[in-house]
């Protein structure tokens, strides 16, 4: 089991290094993309969705799916993150590059990707055309984090997987 865990976590390294060492010119546009999951624009944006949705009622019960999707894979998110402690990378790794803010809690899992995806699960599943934008779109974000050099790929990984999980409990129990 052991040797399983360092074959996989020298496998996430590598991928991470890959990512990371990326041209300027692309850790710019990602310092861009990266806020599209944050807590502001997250937020924001399902609030202004909620009042859209009170005027065109057929994307309510999707936009109603994404709050509270949102609301709980926040919270896991913040308990996995507490119980798992991981280190970030740029903290842990020789000559991996942060570009941008310096976080200081834990990395696993990724916050923005939780986030992002939380958000556009639910619109992907009610409306697959949706899928075309909304994926490519919120990979970027995930990608974005790696980039930036504040996320292990596992960690983006594990943050689409708790908003997919999330959302598809939270469909189960409504």
């Amino acid at each position: 089991m052991d040797r399983m865990l360092t074959r996989f976590r020298q496998a996430d390294d590598r991928l991470f290094y890959r990512i990371n060492g990326s041209k300027e010119l692309h850790r710019s546009f990602f310092g861009y993309v990266t806020h599209l999951g944050g807590a502001r624009l997250t937020v924001s944006s399902i609030l202004i969705l909620f009042i859209f949705a009170q005027y065109y009622t057929g994307i309510k019960e999707t936009v109603i799916l994404a709050m509270v999707s949102l609301f709980v894979s926040h919270i896991l998110m913040t308990v996995v993150k507490k119980g798992v402690k991981r280190i970030r990378p740029y903290m842990t790794l020789p000559n991996a590059i942060i570009h941008g803010y310096e976080f200081k809690d834990h990395s696993f899992p990724s916050g923005h990707s939780t986030a992002v995806f939380s958000i556009t699960i639910p619109f992907m599943i009610n409306y697959p055309v949706t899928m075309l934008v909304l994926f490519p779109l919120s990979s970027l974000v995930a990608y974005s984090r790696v980039v930036l050099g504040v996320h292990y790929p596992s960690d983006v990984l594990a943050g689409a997987f708790l908003a997919f999980a999330t959302t598809m409990m939270v469909l189960l129990f409504t």
